[in-house]
This record gives structure tokens, C-alpha cells and sequence, in this order.
């Protein structure tokens, strides 16, 4: 089936603060298994589809087979500026939250706070190792859209499995009753067994680290040991090393 109609509409979503759109096989599965209602799925090849997700999604297989509309090939390779190679491409509705209500919720683990971040795909990166270390949400800063179809890409889905939103004003984390902690190469050694499961994790990009302003609002400074001469790791590395050194260490 050709259904050119396809092509503006997933340009249109690409714009749509309301919409997400999900590129290939791992984020459809992930955004299906947790609770994502998808609009649409495309595929060029419905047979290869279905073959893999057998294989890589076996738990939503049949799902993602009776969802999926086979497309021409030269419709497909429009939906997206690079199409996925896993022949599979959706839209759902964003799961939408405010920050507020990330920082009022309690029995998760910590909330990771990216200031400022500047590449959309290490937001999907932070993003998924969030939800795989089971965190209590991502919120960011700045002017990127923590939800552009970049950063789920880079995600691989899973801001499903786990809030993701947008924080507009650091002051509000003063009210939540969460202590801010932020990342800082001068901080006292992290301590991963003494970490508050509640807290704000604030992490600065790799080049310009936390703010002077956020550095003045936090509860205390932490930083990762580090091997000397080392100077820096990137964002989604440090979100990593933090969550599952609290994991391993008995919190989690």
C-alpha cells in the first residue's frame, strides 16, 4: 500500500508537543510494553517485521503484526530523516507529566535533573539507563524538548517506562522536600549506600558542568571518583555510574 498520506503526517508530529514519535523495532517494543497507545506503525516489509519481532520482541509480537501497515519503500524512507533500519516507525501520544508531579512522587528511586543538556540523543541516553536503574524520573532544563523524536530515538522508547518532563525553575525543587544533590568534580566522594533514595541527582553537561545558580541551591556536592588525569565523563556515563553504583550497593 503506498498511503503517501503518511509522509506529511509524521512530519507534522515532529513538531507536535503532544506526539511522539518512535523510531524502529526496540523503541516500538519498549514503548508498547509500557503502555504506549500507538496512533500508527509503519513498515516497508510486513513479513520482515513480523520475523523480527518474534525474535527481539516475542511478548508484543503480535501486537506490533496487527498494528503495522505496510508502506512502499519510497513512502517509508520519508516518515524520517534517516528510516530505521528495523522497518518499523509510530506515533503515540506523549505520556505528559509536569514537574511538580515527578518531585511529589514518593517509593521510587532517585530523580535525575539534567541542566541544560545540549545533545538530544544523550538525553535519550540518560533516559534509558533511568528507566533500566528504575529511577523516579528524567527532568531537564534548557530549550531542548526532553521528548523530541531524537531523544527517543536515543531512548530506545523507554521514556514510557518512567516520567520524563521538562523543569522550568530550579526553585521548585526547594518545596518538593528532596534534597538537591549535585554532580561536582569538587563535591565529597559519592558514597552509594548513603544515597537518599529520594533525592534530586543534578548533572551538569560534560563541557560546562552545573551552574553557578544550581551549585548554590543544592543540599550538598557529590562527585564520582575518577582515576587521576581524568578529567570528565560524558553525561550519560556519570548518570550511569551513579544510578547503579546506588543499585548495586543494596538502595535499589
Amino acid at each position: 500500500m503506498r498511503d503517501g498520506s503518511l509522509i506529511p503526517r509524521f512530519g507534522r508530529a515532529r513538531r507536535d508537543p503532544q506526539t511522539a514519535v518512535l523510531e524502529g523495532l526496540h523503541a516500538v517494543k519498549h514503548a508498547l510494553r509500557f503502555g504506549a497507545q500507538l496512533e500508527v506503525l509503519a513498515t516497508p516489509d510486513l513479513a520482515a517485521l513480523r520475523a523480527l519481532a518474534g525474535r527481539l520482541a516475542p511478548d508484543v509480537a503480535e501486537r506490533i503484526v496487527a498494528l503495522a501497515i505496510e508502506v512502499d519503500e519510497d513512502v517509508y524512507a520519508q516518515l524520517a530523516p534517516l528510516p530505521p533500519s528495523t522497518g518499523a516507525i509510530a506515533l503515540a501520544p506523549r505520556t505528559v507529566v509536569g514537574a511538580d508531579e515527578v518531585l511529589a512522587r514518593r517509593g521510587a528511586g532517585p530523580v535525575v535533573l539534567l541542566e541544560d543538556p545540549r545533545d538530544l540523543g544523550n538525553i535519550g541516553a540518560c533516559v534509558r539507563v533511568a528507566a533500566a536503574a528504575d529511577a523516579g524520573g528524567v527532568l531537564s532544563t534548557g530549550t531542548h524538548d526532553p521528548w523530541h523524536p531524537d531523544a527517543l530515538r536515543g531512548s530506545a522508547g523507554l521514556h514510557y517506562a518512567l516520567p520524563v518532563a521538562r523543569l522550568e525553575d530550579v526553585a521548585g525543587i526547594g518545596g518538593s522536600g528532596r534534597l538537591l544533590l549535585a554532580l561536582d568534580p569538587e563535591g565529597q566522594p559519592l558514597r552509594p549506600a548513603e544515597l537518599d533514595p529520594q533525592a534530586v541527582l543534578a548533572f551538569g553537561t560534560e563541557r560546562h558542568g552545573l551552574s553557578d545558580r544550581l551549585l548554590e541551591a543544592a543540599d550538598a556536592r557529590v562527585s564520582i571518583p575518577m582515576r587521576a588525569g581524568v578529567s570528565s565523563l560524558n553525561l550519560a556515563t556519570s548518570v550511569s555510574a551513579v544510578l547503579f553504583a546506588w543499585r548495586l550497593a543494596g538502595r535499589g
